[in-house]
């Protein structure tokens, strides 16, 4: 069994403030199995047209994602939160192998299981092309830029 994932469910806005930013920060290591472990082993997920089981499936996606999303940084923040599900808006920034930068702007549902896990994940992302001089997000967010909003554009 996984270990616990705190903050736990029911979520207040502190807490679900702090799953952001959590999520955030694993997902820019661009480490799979780290990543996977804030998943149940059972966790579903619809990625774009992608659906996706349990944590092996997981690992598998994420290495073949960040093998073809070179120098992935993401934003993620906090639109809604009630009871054990979050609601995220995010954007991250990547070239492809040709040297192609690309702005991907998405929203995510979350569902978390009593051990603070995620067992549900949903994802629509779209993809803009931005040249290397219109990028914004260069790697991690600092820790005096948690909770500060994404701009859209």
């Amino acid at each position: 069994m996984p270990e616990d994932r705190p903050p736990f469910p029911p979520f207040t806005r502190e807490t679900a403030l702090r799953k952001v930013q959590a999520a955030e920060d694993a997902w820019n290591t661009r480490d799979p199995r780290r990543v996977a472990s804030a998943y149940t082993p059972d966790s579903v997920w619809r990625n774009r047209d992608t659906f996706i089981t349990g944590s092996d499936e997981i690992v598998a996606f994420l290495t073949r994602k960040w093998e073809r999303e070179l120098d992935y940084a993401l934003r993620k923040s906090l639109w809604a939160f009630h009871e054990n599900r979050i609601a995220v808006r995010f954007q991250y920034e990547w070239h492809d192998a040709e040297g192609q930068w690309w702005r991907s702007y998405g929203n995510e549902l979350w569902e978390f299981d009593e051990h603070g896990l995620m067992r549900r994940r949903e994802a629509s992302i779209n993809d803009v092309a931005i040249t290397e001089a219109d990028r914004r997000i260069h790697g991690p967010r600092r820790e005096d830029e948690h909770g500060i909003d994404i701009p859209l554009r």
